[in-house]
This record gives C-alpha cells, structure tokens and sequence, in this order.
C-alpha cells in the first residue's frame, strides 16, 4: 500500500511540474524579431557637395569636392532613424583654379598631405515638417571636430529605369573656416578680408538602395 501511495504522489508531482511549464511557456509567446536596417550608398554621379565663401566682401566663389562618398543606414521608410555619414577627399577639392587649388591643398587651408579627408557623421536626422529634416552631426576637417546642424529636405524615393530604388536629399549648412584651423587670410586697402569667414555648404546627395 505504502509503495502504490508513493507511486501516486510521485505522478501527481510529475504532472504539476509539466503544467507549470506548459503555462510559462505559453505566457512567453513569440519572439520578437529586429528589423534590419537598410543600407543606402551615395550615388556619386548624380550628387555633389559644394561649398561658397566671400571674396573681398563683394562677390563669391564657389568650389566642390570632386570625390567624396557617403552612406544611409535607415529601418523606417521615412527615415527618421537615419545613420547619416559622409567623407570628402580633400585633395579633390576644385574652384576651376588651379593656383587657388593648390594654395586650399595647403596648409594655409586645408593641409590635404597631413588630414587627407573631410569626414561628417551624423548624431540625428528628425523631420520637422512635411519633407523637412534636420540633421546634426559632427563633422572634422583638419584635426578640430566640431557639430554642425544641416537643414535638410528629402526629395523623395523612386524607382529608375534599371530597377534600382533611388532616394534624393538637399542639405545646407553654414560654419566658421576659422573654427576649423583654415587660418590664411590678406586685407585688401579698406581693410576687408580678402576670404570671408562663414563657409556655406551645400550637398546635393543621391542614395542607391544596396540590394
């Protein structure tokens, strides 16, 4: 008797342990699963990142960056979790003057022999409203890292003739050469600088969806 009653508690014991893990497995439910972002590649034939300075307080020149990239890591389609970033070969900056170049690749400017790259990385991206973002970020010319604010509208997504999912953004920006360490400047005989300080920069950028 004593050895059926033994046998009864132990199959008793053994059924309510099986319920208890029954009822916590299903209280757990499903897993959930990350969305991976999607990442977004610079399409450098059909973008540029431009820059405008004041010559002698009166007039302005315009100079560009002929080799740059830059990338977009984003899970929602409107991309407001972007990871923006992008660099820019120093040594490819151009203002249709060579003497100019050359002097910019210098270390009254640029020192593109000793900092090589122009290098941009994004902190945020939040729309404001309707197609208008702002996007901040730290971006390093020379050896100074300093955080700029750029105004940014997104022209769209589409679909181009060979399949491939395109998306468009134009971003404005103003910073300080001076902050920066691009010292060099002459006065002219009023006493104006020849070179302005403020920088404006502007980055016409096209994205590829990478398949």
């Amino acid at each position: 008797m004593k050895k059926t009653t033994s046998i009864f508690f132990a199959a008793m014991l053994l059924v309510a342990a099986l319920g208890t893990q029954t009822s916590a497995t299903a209280k757990k439910g499903p897993e959930k699963t990350t969305a991976q972002p999607t990442k977004w590649n610079a399409d450098a034939a059909h973008s540029s990142i431009k820059f405008t300075v004041k010559h002698l307080m009166v007039s302005e020149v315009d100079g560009r960056f002929k080799t740059f990239d830059g990338t977009i890591e984003a899970t929602n389609p409107d991309f407001t979790d972007a990871k923006i970033s992008y660099s820019a070969d120093v040594a490819s900056i151009s203002t249709d003057n060579d003497m100019r170049d050359k002097h910019l690749k210098s270390d009254d400017f640029f020192n593109a022999e000793k900092f090589p790259k122009m290098n941009f990385t994004g902190t945020s991206f939040k729309k404001q409203k309707g197609n208008n973002y702002s996007l901040e970020g730290n971006l390093t010319i020379r050896d100074v890292t300093k955080k700029v604010k750029f105004d940014v509208t997104y022209g769209g997504t589409v679909v181009d003739p060979y399949g491939n999912t395109k998306a468009g953004f134009k971003g404005t920006a103003k910073i300080s050469r001076k902050e920066y360490k691009l010292m060099w400047n002459a006065l002219t005989e009023a006493g104006g600088a020849v070179v302005g300080d403020e920088v404006k920069i502007l980055l016409n950028l096209e994205f590829a969806k990478q398949k």
